[in-house]
């Protein structure tokens, strides 16, 4: 993992209650999702097995696992569980064609959060081989933490990836946004007991205590988040 943690003493982030913002990254910074689903599709093809569409319900937004167990399961493809996951893997980072887009206002958001001292962290589902290719496109020096799906016990839906990231920041999770475009993020930061801004990709989110829905990373700016916080939101 890369690791430049920020001394307690700035996690306050000029006073603001907001100590943290903790952020997904496929559906939520970069374009990824229709990616993913290009390879599952493709290695599905070769396994001589057409996706249903509605599987792509099921299995966005989740750890690669879960949702390649779902559809062996699903297919009834003739294939171990290791191997899938090393295909998909290599699949999506070979569908990757140079820069991969950023989604409308994440690198505004990402700019003004560093240029605040605001301690970030990535937190995905994705592997680690795979975060790394996308963090050429996202930008590294962007995230005082990052934490990838392979690296932890347990990854989304359980809190485990949120507590550690808020953890390896100082942070009080409770004081932390997190930003997520999937239901089973979403599940994840909330069962870590953070304030959740979900701006919805595939499926809709609805709103709920502790948690806002935007439609985009354009509506959102750090006084919007600091609000979350406060209770301003």
């Amino acid at each position: 993992m890369t690791s430049s943690i920020p001394a307690v003493a700035t996690r306050t982030a000029e006073g603001s209650a907001l100590q943290a913002v903790l952020l997904d990254m496929d559906g939520t910074l970069v374009d990824t999702e229709d990616i993913w689903w290009d390879a599952e599709v493709s290695i599905f093809a070769e396994l001589g097995h057409a996706l249903a569409e509605e599987y792509r319900q099921v299995v966005v937004g989740g750890p690669m696992a879960r949702s390649a167990s779902f559809l062996i399961e699903a297919t009834g493809a003739d294939i171990a569980l290791a191997e899938l996951t090393g295909l998909l893997n290599s699949r999506f980072t070979e569908l990757l064609d140079g820069t991969v887009p950023m989604l409308p206002g994440a690198r505004r958001l990402l700019t003004e959060l560093g240029a605040h001292g605001v301690p970030t962290a990535l937190v995905s589902a994705s592997h680690r081989r795979v975060m790394d290719r996308l963090l050429r496109s996202i930008g590294p020096e962007n995230f005082a933490l990052t934490v990838a799906g392979d690296e932890i016990g347990r990854t989304k839906p359980h809190p485990d990836p949120y507590l550690f990231a808020a953890a390896g920041l100082a942070a009080d999770p409770a004081r932390c946004v997190v930003i997520e475009d999937t239901a089973t993020g979403v599940r994840a930061a909330e069962a870590a007991g953070c304030r959740v801004l979900a701006v919805p990709s595939l499926v809709p989110i609805e709103p709920a205590a502790g948690r806002t829905v935007v439609g985009s990373l354009e509506e959102v700016d750090l006084p919007f988040l600091r609000g979350l916080v406060t209770g301003m939101h």
